[in-house]
């Protein structure tokens, strides 16, 4: 019997995303996870009455949780099919990209490959950065699940595919770092392009050049952001806007 949907996301999401799912469906148990030992600590009798859902999660949920839950595990990734990966909006300000979008897909073992059940594209205004990318894309996502969100709190068999497919290449941990590793030859334009995608510091990494063996890390502008900037937080009336 399908009574629990398992919501894996962050602390600020979790009530958000969990009432929309209790407006669609008042009958659900909604429980929140947001790490892997939160997951751990689900015995097997829960699973197999629950489907999971994870939403804008870095957490990989292990392949014996996936075989285990009863009415499958979907996640909301905030990049389109082809920037699967941890840093989609990264690579995308690094291609200086014009389109962007955000995907709903099955879990898998495999890291976005799963089928693809839902997907938003949008166009990338001018002259957007790094952080507004992430803010455009964070906010399409909150509208991707709504707009799914009366399926997977109400429906028991899986959610219908989309004839979509992963492309492109799947951006790591590893991948990143290799992006910040500035040759000491490399072009102003390249530079700009790297600077501008991976400047921020994300897992802890910053673009640095080696020379006569010393390494020198890139200092980012610590000017201070805007009180007035766009919050990262899912507003209610966005997700009910899609609804």
């Amino acid at each position: 019997m399908f009574d629990t949907i398992i919501l894996l996301t962050g602390s600020t999401e979790q009530p958000v995303l969990g009432d929309v799912l209790l407006r669609r469906n008042p009958q659900l148990t909604i429980r929140p996870v947001t790490t892997s030992a939160d997951l751990d600590g689900i015995k097997p009798y829960q699973l197999r009455r629950s489907r999971l859902i994870g939403f804008a999660t870095a957490v990989v949920v292990p392949a014996r949780i996936l075989k285990t839950l009863g009415y499958g595990a979907y996640n909301f990734h905030p990049g389109p099919p082809n920037y699967p990966g941890r840093t989609p909006a990264h690579f995308a300000i690094y291609d200086r990209a014009t389109e962007f979008g955000v995907t709903a897909h099955v879990m898998i073992e495999r890291v976005d490959a799963g089928p693809i059940v839902g997907n938003e594209q949008f166009a990338i205004p001018p002259n957007t950065d790094l952080t507004a990318l992430c803010e455009l894309s964070f906010r399409h996502t909150a509208r991707l699940f709504g707009r799914l969100s009366k399926e997977l709190a109400t429906r028991t068999a899986l959610l219908p595919e989309l004839p979509i497919r992963w492309c492109g290449r799947k951006s790591t941990k590893n991948l990143y770092a290799r992006m910040c590793d500035i040759p000491l030859d490399i072009a102003k334009d390249e530079l700009e392009r790297r600077i501008a995608a991976f400047g921020t510091g994300q897992f802890g990494i910053d673009p640095t050049v080696t020379l006569h063996g010393h390494r020198f890390a890139y200092v980012k502008d610590e000017t201070p952001m805007s009180v007035d900037a766009p919050s990262m937080v899912p507003e209610q009336p966005l997700v009910e806007a899609a609804e």
